[in-house]
């Protein structure tokens, strides 16, 4: 069987961001694409089908919410774990994205990258063991 790797999109309306995300997990021989912005990234999500979507809540053209909202309502694109990074960090944004609108992770950003990369393992099943430290 062919050891391809998961493919990761980060929904993200700032390039910086996503430039980290995309060296953090790089090294980690994870394939990471960006989408600038909501509109852009539910098209990105619909089109490419990634392993897992890590989700910015605050962003201007469409939240993360609204996104979140309308892949879970989407037959092709509902299977597709997420986890939301975001600067909404105070607890009650952590309870309603894990308890209510049941993500499958929640990072506050600044994070570490043990952190990202700790969740991004946890959600895909996947250990980071497996390369070389």
């Amino acid at each position: 069987m062919e050891n391809k790797p998961k493919r990761i999109l980060c929904i993200e309306d700032e390039q910086e961001m996503i430039d980290l995300i995309r060296l953090i997990l790089g090294r980690r021989g994870f394939e990471v694409n960006g989408a600038a912005g909501g509109l852009a990234g539910l098209k990105a999500v619909r089109e490419q089908l990634p392993d897992l979507v890590l989700l910015d809540l605050m962003m201007p053209d469409m939240d993360g919410w609204e996104v979140y909202q309308q892949m879970k309502a989407e037959e092709s694109t509902r299977h597709i774990p997420v986890i939301v990074v975001t600067a909404k960090a105070q607890s009650i944004d952590k309870v309603l994205g894990l308890h209510i609108a049941k993500v499958d992770d929640y990072i506050a950003k600044p994070f570490s990258p043990q952190d990202l990369l700790n969740s991004v393992e946890k959600v895909l099943g996947t250990k980071a063991s497996t390369v070389p430290q």
